[in-house]
């Protein structure tokens, strides 16, 4: 087993400290407290090597968008103690595999792919915290998954319902994408408003999953729990192959 770059190490401490700054300042701006908010390491295009960089940091919750560069991952650094977020949009053929190896699925989007994921879960002896991902696009219609996933929020409620009702499931709260277009701190107020409605029928379901490199102040300010963070910690990197 390789140990880390040491230059590297150097270079992602730095972006880490720069990072928790920007945290700590927009806690500190949204009279919040910097524990409330958890740091998901988004790892997409960048090795696993990167990976123990970043667990050699502290850093141990690591998100994925695409299971087939997620699963060989995981397998690769299965000596670490970490907890593997997958954070994209999901196939429900794809369900088996992610539920081998994901703690968090932060992209449930409909009850299909809630039933497949339970089903699997099941089947391997695992257990999953499955977060509703909202669709924030301002002309979504009821019933249509958005482009980038994410049920209409007026669905939200009926699809949690449908993840609680798995046994190797546990609602976990919302997650959502602010849209490319328009302002973010109106897209993640609306996201707030629908984890309000969630948490009242189900308290325990108190995520947000909401903010990256570019977006996390306005994130932080209409209550995100969970920031998604890429760019921002690992750098402008080569997209490795495979």
């Amino acid at each position: 087993m390789s140990h880390p770059d040491p230059a590297r190490v150097a270079q992602v401490r730095a972006n880490l400290d720069a990072v928790r700054a920007r945290i700590d300042a927009a806690c500190a701006k949204a009279d919040r407290d910097p524990a409330e908010v958890s740091l998901v390491a988004v790892t997409k295009t960048y090795p696993a090597s990167d990976v123990r960089v970043l667990a050699s940091l502290g850093v141990t919750d690591v998100g994925e968008n695409r299971d087939q560069e997620a699963a060989p991952k995981a397998a690769e650094t299965a000596d670490l103690d970490l907890t593997w977020h997958f954070v994209g949009q999901l196939q429900t053929n794809k369900a088996r595999s992610v539920a081998g190896y994901a703690d968090v699925v932060h992209s449930v989007d409909r009850a299909r792919l809630a039933r497949a994921l339970g089903e699997r879960a099941a089947a391997a002896g695992r257990h999953l915290t499955c977060l509703i991902q909202v669709n924030l696009d301002s002309d979504s219609q009821a019933g249509v998954i958005g482009p980038r996933g994410g049920v209409d929020p007026r669905d939200a409620l009926d699809l949690a319902e449908r993840i609680d009702e798995h046994e190797a499931l546990t609602l976990g709260g919302v997650m959502a994408v602010a849209p490319r277009e328009g302002d973010a701190h109106a897209a993640f107020a609306r996201l707030r408003a629908v984890a309000d409605r969630v948490r009242d029928r189900y308290p325990g379901a108190a995520a947000i999953s909401a903010g990256m490199s570019g977006d996390l102040e306005a994130a932080v300010a209409h209550g995100s729990t969970h920031l998604r963070l890429g760019t921002a910690l690992l750098g402008d990197r080569a997209p490795i192959v495979g």
